[in-house]
């Protein structure tokens, strides 16, 4: 059955409304949820950026449901305190937290003061980076001097059970090379065709994990308004991938995005007051063998969201991915 999960966004609240927001979305109906890892937002019209960790922690107290985070340990997070990390939430609530490793973005990463890598070194990086975590999770004691630097590292409080280990990927290629370590994969909405090339991919390069994927959405009791949310607040979605792991602020994004019109945005993700728009377009996820799909409403106001999908798209949604 297709797991239908909540997305918190650290990046446009502040970390006690998206508190209960995420306990609102367990009592309509999601079966889980998701938040993401940020030092910065995309815009400074989003205003915000928690530190997800502390408040993953309060999270899982508050809640009963799943949660996993999008993170990018390498650069701004030793990979032996991320794993550290890992493992105290694991211990503390087994079988319900995960964390799914991706490469990063220069908006976040660049506060170390590093020079920011390119993709292939970003990507080798990557690589070692979990090398490094699956040996501490696995208790052993690890030294490296490669491109990530260990000194006779231990996690020395361990979970019965270790935490999975997604991929956070956006292309065919990369869902193709992370197939070997990950134990699920995450990726973003896209065109049908491109995601059945990307599940596909995983599932031919050996990945037998969960595909889970995160739908960005824009709804509102009106079309009007769920136009302006968007444009408001998701304007980035028009900068492409490999530009937006570069850029290093959110003025730079809100510079690259200044002149965007509404339609623009919205042709970049679901935009609609109607319900039944969205449940199809998410009913083809589901059928498309996607195993988990988070939903992310782009807007500030979550309480209409929440009530609405858990009323109106969830029991539909659950029903057509059984």
């Amino acid at each position: 059955m297709t797991i239908v999960g909540f997305h918190a966004s650290h990046e446009q609240l502040p970390p006690s409304r998206l508190l209960d927001a995420v306990k609102h979305a367990e009592q309509a109906g999601f079966d889980a949820a998701l938040c993401s890892d940020h030092l910065e937002p995309w815009s400074v019209r989003q205003g915000h950026s928690g530190y997800a960790w502390s408040w993953l922690a309060a999270a899982l107290e508050a809640t009963r449901f799943s949660l996993g985070v999008v993170t990018a340990p390498g650069q701004r997070y030793h990979p032996a305190i991320a794993a550290q990390k890992i493992a105290t939430l694991a211990e503390m609530y087994p079988h319900r937290f995960w964390a799914a490793i991706g490469s990063g973005e220069a908006i976040n990463e660049h506060v170390t003061g590093d020079p920011w890598p390119e993709k292939a070194e970003r990507d080798a990086r990557l690589a070692e980076t979990v090398d490094v975590m699956r040996r501490l999770l696995a208790g052993e004691q690890v030294s490296a001097d490669g491109r990530i630097r260990v000194d006779r590292a231990r996690i020395w409080s361990l979970p019965e059970s270790p935490a999975p280990l997604f991929a956070a990927a956006v292309s065919v290629e990369t869902a193709r090379e992370v197939a070997a370590w990950a134990d699920g994969v995450i990726t973003v909405d896209q065109p049908r065709e491109e995601l059945q090339e990307f599940i596909g991919g995983y599932r031919d390069a050996g990945g037998r994990g969960p595909v889970a994927v995160q739908v960005h959405l824009s709804w509102a009791p009106t079309d009007d308004e769920a136009l302006a949310i968007a444009h408001d607040q998701w304007r980035q979605s028009l900068v492409p991938a490999h530009l937006s792991w570069e850029l290093d602020t959110p003025e730079a994004f809100d510079e690259r995005t200044a002149d965007v019109s509404a339609e623009q945005v919205a042709r970049t993700l679901q935009v609609s007051s109607d319900l039944s728009r969205h449940l199809d377009h998410l009913t083809g996820l589901a059928e498309l063998g996607v195993d988990r799909i988070y939903l992310h409403h782009v807007g500030t106001e979550q309480a209409g969201f929440i009530d609405a999908f858990g009323e109106h798209v969830l029991p539909a949604l659950k029903e057509a991915g059984r």
